[in-house]
C-alpha cells in the first residue's frame, strides 16, 4: 500500500505543471564594474534554475568565456573597450583635471572629450555590428529561443539585439548613452532634480537651476549626436529605416535601477522601474587568514580601507606619497588598494595589495572609515555596512554619488585638484573618524535601506521571471513613450488654443472696429 501511494505522489509531481520553471536569457553586458553587478545577478538567476547565454567580445576584459554559470557566444573583434583604453582616457583626464581652472576643465569634459566619447561607442557599434553579420551565430540565437534579452543600455548593442530577435527587454541599469536613465524614461523637472555634473541637490537655487538646464540640454545634445552618428546607423542596416533607435531604447518592458530612495533624491518614477539599489551588497565573509591578521593587529583603533576602483591603475605620485604621508600619521592600520610604485613615503601601518574582498572588509566589526571615489557599487556596499566615507571623486558620476552621502551627512568629500593641499586629506579623514554624527547617519542609512520585505535581488529576479512568464510587460509601458515631443508637453494644444483665443479677440476687436466705423460714418452724415 505504502509503494502505491509512493508512486502516486510521483505521478501527481510529474504531471502537475511547475509554478517556475528556468528560463533562457540571453545577456549583453558591459565591461568593468558594470560587469561586476552584472555577474552578481546573473548568479542569482543560475541559482534559480536559469540558462544564462553571455554575448563577449574576443577581447573581452572582465567577462571570461568560460563560466560554471553562464554559457558564451564569442565574437571576433579588432578593437574593444580594454583596460589600456579606459585608463588611457582616465589617466589623460586626471592630469587635465589637476592643472586646469572650473571652467575649462567643464569644457575640456563636455567638449574635448566628446570625440573620445563617440569612438568608444562606435567601438562597441563594431563589435554589436560584427555580431549582427555572422549569420550563423544569429542562427544559433534564433533557434536556442531566448525567452528576453538581459542589457545595460550604457552602451547601444543590446537594444538593436533585443529588437533583431523580436525579444522582450529588461535592463540592469543606471546611465543610458548620455545621462542617468530616469531623465529618459520618467518625468524630470530640472527645478529639483540634479543633473549628472551639476554638484547639486535637490534644492537648488536660481543660478543652480540655470546650470542645470544648460547641462540638461548638453546631455540631450551629445545623445543626438551619439545616436545619429553611431547607433541610428546601425538601425537603418540591420532593422529597416523605420525603426528609431531612440524609441527602441525607451520600449523596454522592465528598468531595473541600480539605485533606491534612500541613496537618491525623490523624484517622479514610471510603473516599469524596479529599485534594486545595492543588490550586490551581502552579509560578510570571513576575510582571507593574511588579511584577518592584519586587521586584528589594529586593536582598538581598527581599520581604514582605501579603493578607487576598477580603472584607476594609479595616482600620480606626489598625490600617492601625500595620501601614504597621511595614512603614516594615523593609529589606524590601513588596507590600500593601490596598483603601480610603492609610495617613498608609506608606513609601517599601511599594507598595499592589487585586489580586496570589498565587501568582507566593509562588513568587517573593525572597519572605522571607507576612502572611495564614489563608484554606485563601493557606495552602496559602504552604506549597506553603515562605514561612513572620505570621497575622492576623479570621474563620471562618482562626484554626485558622494554628493548624496554627504547631503545626509554620512561622508566629506575632496577633489584631486585639492588633496594633496595644506593637510586636506588628513584632516577630512580625522574629522569622519573623531566626529560620531559621520558613523551614526551611516548606519541610519543601513538600517532605512535594510528595512525591506525582501531584498532588492530578489525583486530584480522576480521581474526577470515576471517578464519571462508573461511574454513582456507592455501593460507597464506608459503611452508617452510613443508621443512626440510636442505632443507629450502639450505645445499644439497650448497653440491650439492660443490660436482660438486670438481668433476670437481678433474677431471681437473686427466686430467693434466695424461697428465704430458704421457710427461715425452715420453721424458724419447726419452733420
Amino acid at each position: 500500500m505504502r509503494v502505491i501511494i509512493c508512486c502516486g505522489a510521483l505521478l501527481l509531481l510529474v504531471l502537475i505543471p511547475r509554478a517556475c520553471q528556468g528560463g533562457n536569457i540571453l545577456v549583453f553586458p558591459s565591461e568593468g564594474s558594470h560587469w561586476i553587478n552584472m555577474d552578481i545577478l546573473l548568479q542569482a538567476l543560475h541559482s534559480k534554475g536559469h540558462n544564462v547565454t553571455i554575448v563577449r567580445s574576443s577581447k573581452s576584459w572582465y567577462i571570461k568565456e568560460k563560466s560554471s554559470h553562464y554559457n558564451t557566444y564569442t565574437v571576433q573583434v579588432e578593437r574593444s573597450l580594454d583596460q589600456k583604453f579606459i585608463t588611457e582616457i582616465i589617466s589623460k583626464a586626471i592630469a587635465f583635471e589637476r592643472g586646469a581652472l572650473p571652467l575649462t576643465s567643464f569644457l575640456y569634459m563636455t567638449f574635448g572629450m566628446f570625440g573620445t566619447f563617440v569612438d568608444a561607442h562606435a567601438a562597441v557599434a563594431e563589435y554589436a555590428s560584427a555580431m549582427l553579420d555572422d549569420q550563423e551565430l544569429m542562427r544559433n540565437m534564433k533557434d536556442s529561443r531566448f525567452d528576453l534579452v538581459l542589457a545595460d543600455p550604457c552602451w547601444g548593442g543590446g537594444v538593436i539585439l533585443a529588437k533583431y530577435l523580436n525579444l522582450p527587454l529588461v535592463y540592469n541599469v543606471r546611465w543610458v548613452i548620455a545621462g542617468e536613465g530616469h531623465l529618459d524614461i520618467a518625468p524630470s523637472p530640472l527645478s529639483y532634480i540634479p543633473i549628472t555634473g551639476s554638484g547639486s541637490t535637490d534644492k537648488i537655487t536660481f543660478f543652480q537651476r540655470v546650470k542645470n538646464i544648460g547641462l540638461h540640454l548638453l546631455t540631450l545634445i551629445q545623445n543626438q549626436l551619439v545616436t545619429k552618428l553611431v547607433y541610428q546607423k546601425m538601425c537603418d542596416k540591420y532593422l529597416g529605416p523605420n525603426n528609431d533607435f531612440h524609441q527602441l531604447v525607451l520600449d523596454a518592458d522592465i528598468w531595473l535601477m541600480r539605485m533606491d530612495f534612500v541613496f537618491e533624491f525623490p523624484r517622479p518614477t514610471m510603473p516599469n522601474v524596479v529599485y534594486m539599489g545595492g543588490f550586490q551588497c551581502k552579509p560578510a565573509k570571513p576575510l582571507p587568514e593574511h588579511l584577518e591578521e592584519f586587521v586584528q593587529s589594529s586593536g582598538e583603533h581598527g581599520v581604514i580601507l582605501m579603493s578607487l576602483g576598477t580603472f584607476v591603475s594609479e595616482l600620480p605620485a606626489d598625490v600617492t606619497n601625500v595620501i601614504a604621508a597621511a595614512f603614516a600619521k594615523l593609529p589606524q592600520k590601513v588596507i590600500w588598494r593601490h596598483k603601480g610604485d610603492r609610495p617613498a613615503t608609506l608606513g609601517n601601518n599601511t599594507l598595499i595589495v592589487d585586489w580586496i574582498p570589498q565587501n568582507d572588509l566593509l562588513g568587517h566589526p573593525k572597519m572605522k572609515l571607507f576612502v572611495a571615489h564614489g563608484g554606485t557599487n563601493g557606495v552602496q556596499e559602504a552604506m549597506y555596512h553603515g562605514v561612513p566615507v572620505v570621497g575622492l571623486p576623479l570621474f563620471f558620476d562618482q562626484f554626485d554619488n558622494l554628493l548624496r552621502l554627504k547631503e545626509r551627512g554620512a561622508a566629506t568629500l575632496l577633489t584631486i585638484n585639492t588633496v594633496d593641499k595644506d593637510n586636506n586629506f588628513l584632516e577630512a579623514i580625522q574629522e569622519v573618524l573623531n566626529e560620531p554624527s559621520y558613523r551614526m547617519n551611516m548606519q541610519r542609512l543601513s538600517r532605512l535601506h535594510r528595512d525591506q520585505p525582501i531584498t532588492p535581488l530578489e525583486n530584480a529576479i522576480f521581474w526577470i521571471e515576471f517578464v519571462m512568464r508573461h511574454k513582456g510587460a507592455a501593460h507597464l509601458k506608459a503611452e508617452s513613450y510613443r508621443m512626440p515631443w510636442y505632443s507629450y508637453h502639450s505645445v499644439d494644444v497650448v497653440l491650439f488654443l492660443a490660436g482660438a483665443v486670438l481668433l476670437v479677440l481678433s474677431t471681437i476687436f473686427i466686430f467693434i472696429w466695424c461697428l465704430y466705423t458704421t457710427v461715425c460714418k452715420h453721424k458724419v452724415k447726419r452733420d
